[in-house]
């Protein structure tokens, strides 16, 4: 499955973003940009609307496209709602979930387990995303499905970057397994707490997120 040159730019502008190349504020130079990935404006412009979509940047009628930085206060709070809303959805799809859901879920698990393997972190973003998009539409509540995919677009970048801290794809794996084996039970409450912690960025999950952003914290 290979990657569209817009998302794999989004991608490399995302890391310069995360490693301080841009700063808060700064235009995103469309005709630069097209220079520096050698391509032409139609790709770094859909890479560009990702980053607005994922809120990373902000364009700005007749000016053009700006970085935007979340500060440390926003970006707890948008991963606080996160683990809210993730722990909904648990909640409603242990008492709705599909026997052919479940074995979806398995099988990206066994993706995930290979991306570990092959010390493959993009890889296992992919397969633990489909896990959790498979979560939200068995919590069979398409308006909440609507909000969280939403939040889970703007927080993905964030998400990437978490599953670079060494043993946290392994942590993260243990994790889904335990989701799977609560949700299998119909175990609503157990889902909802498992799932709250999977995805909440306390303590030392937050420090290191913060540290890897080159944000002022």
């Amino acid at each position: 499955m290979g990657m569209k040159r817009a998302d794999i730019i989004a991608q490399e502008l995302e890391e310069a973003v995360f490693a301080g190349e841009f700063q808060d504020g700064d235009r995103l130079d469309e005709i630069k940009l097209a220079a520096q990935f050698n391509v032409s404006r139609t790709p770094i412009r859909e890479a560009l609307q990702k980053l607005v979509n994922s809120n990373l940047a902000e364009q700005i009628p007749r000016r053009g496209v700006f970085v935007r930085q979340p500060g440390p206060v926003e970006l707890m709070e948008m991963f606080e709602t996160m683990a809210e809303t993730e722990a909904v959805c648990g909640r409603l799809a242990a008492m709705r979930i599909s026997d052919s859901a479940l074995a979806e879920l398995e099988a990206a698990n066994r993706r995930c387990q290979e991306a570990i393997e092959a010390g493959d972190a993009d890889d296992y973003y992919l397969h633990n995303e489909r896990f959790h998009h498979i979560i939200y539409h068995q919590a069979g509540n398409a308006y909440l499905e609507c909000e969280v995919l939403k939040l889970h677009r703007r927080l993905k970048p964030y998400r990437r970057m978490q599953l670079r801290v060494r043993g946290r794809m392994e942590q993260s794996m243990t994790e889904h397994q335990a989701v799977v084996a609560a949700l299998r039970a119909g175990e609503a409450t157990e889902t909802a707490n498992i799932l709250r912690d999977h995805i909440a960025i306390q303590g030392e999950k937050f420090h290191h997120l913060m540290a890897g952003l080159k944000i002022g914290a």
